[in-house]
């Protein structure tokens, strides 16, 4: 680490993963740094949200100081919480941002994704994630597409997986070596609609974010695809790692009870997919109820900016007694 900053480094709220891997939180949401120590270059998995830039370059100068510039950007996909400093951080560093072929009309400006649904249920954040950016999006100065063959870009000891269902385009990435699994949002170790759960990274294995996935039969050979790589480590885009047998028990568990457990009762894409290609989204389903929740959405944001000022308060009374 750089010398000098290792007290700065301690106010992020980073972490490690697996040996040459590091995850940094920021709010509700992980960004992921992978060493090559082969090539002495790293690579960077998503990019939070847009206020993350200045944290996730904060780390990098620590952990890889004076090569604190990225050989690349991965995207796992391109939701607002994953992408939102892609552009900035492309910019200023000079580096490609790869993607999946999928994901790439939400990326490019030509397509938003299809609408959060909430109706999906499990908590406040279903409620409130219409508010939640879906773009379109454009990097498309970056942009680049992901080798078909499964490899990834600069990492040679990983592959990468297409596990859509959340989004179009998801991938999840793979160590074969010693089984580190970086499962992106095609499952998430926290109940992310749950409002107190994300403040609390309370540990859980869960399906994807419900308001966001849009085809929940994709998820779910999504989730039986990764189960059945038997992971020993995972750590996900939401959440905190999970490691080893019993981990693994609740992934399979997951898998095989993923309509029981994950797939929302009554949400818009429950039982009718929205339909994508290559151009974006071509069909929508019709929303369970043709009058948008404007109310509780309004009461949602009000009972959730309230609970994070409830949390930081509390917090900032530990810290400083």
């Amino acid at each position: 680490m750089k010398n000098g900053t290792i007290k700065s480094v301690i106010n992020l709220n980073w972490f490690s993963v697996a040996p040459g891997i590091w995850g940094l939180r920021d709010g509700f949401v992980n960004a992921y740094f992978i060493h090559n120590a082969v090539e002495k270059k790293w690579v960077l998995i998503d990019t939070g949200l847009k206020r993350s830039a200045a944290k996730i370059k904060e780390l990098a100068d620590n952990l890889f100081w004076p090569d604190s510039k990225p050989a690349a950007i991965i995207l796992t996909h391109g939701h607002f919480d994953h992408v939102g400093s892609a552009l900035e951080l492309a910019h200023e560093w000079d580096v490609p941002v790869f993607t999946h072929l999928m994901e790439l009309p939400y990326l490019t400006g030509l397509s938003a994704y299809p609408p959060a649904d909430p109706w999906a249920g499990g908590g406040l954040m279903s409620v409130v994630s219409p508010a939640f950016p879906s773009g379109p999006f454009n990097i498309s100065e970056h942009i680049q597409l992901l080798p078909q063959d499964g490899s990834l870009p600069f990492l040679p000891d990983w592959k990468y997986i297409h596990t859509p269902g959340h989004s179009p385009g998801h991938i999840s990435l793979f160590r074969r070596r010693d089984r580190v699994l970086l499962a992106g949002d095609a499952f998430v170790t926290t109940r992310q609609e749950s409002v107190w759960s994300v403040m609390m990274q309370t540990r859980k294995l869960t399906g994807p974010p419900r308001y966001f996935t849009y085809d929940w039969n994709a998820a779910a050979r999504s989730v039986k695809t990764l189960a059945d790589l038997e992971p020993e480590v995972v750590a996900t885009g939401h959440g905190q790692v999970m490691k080893g047998e019993q981990m693994r028990k609740m992934l399979h568990k997951l898998a095989d009870n993923f309509y029981e457990v994950a797939v929302p009762a009554h949400g818009r894409y429950t039982r009718e997919p929205a339909i994508t290609d290559e151009g974006g989204v071509t069909y929508l389903p019709k929303p369970v109820n043709k009058i948008a929740p404007a109310v509780a959405i309004a009461a949602g944001v009000a009972v959730l900016g309230l609970t994070a000022w409830l949390l930081l308060r509390k917090k900032n009374k530990t810290q400083f007694g």
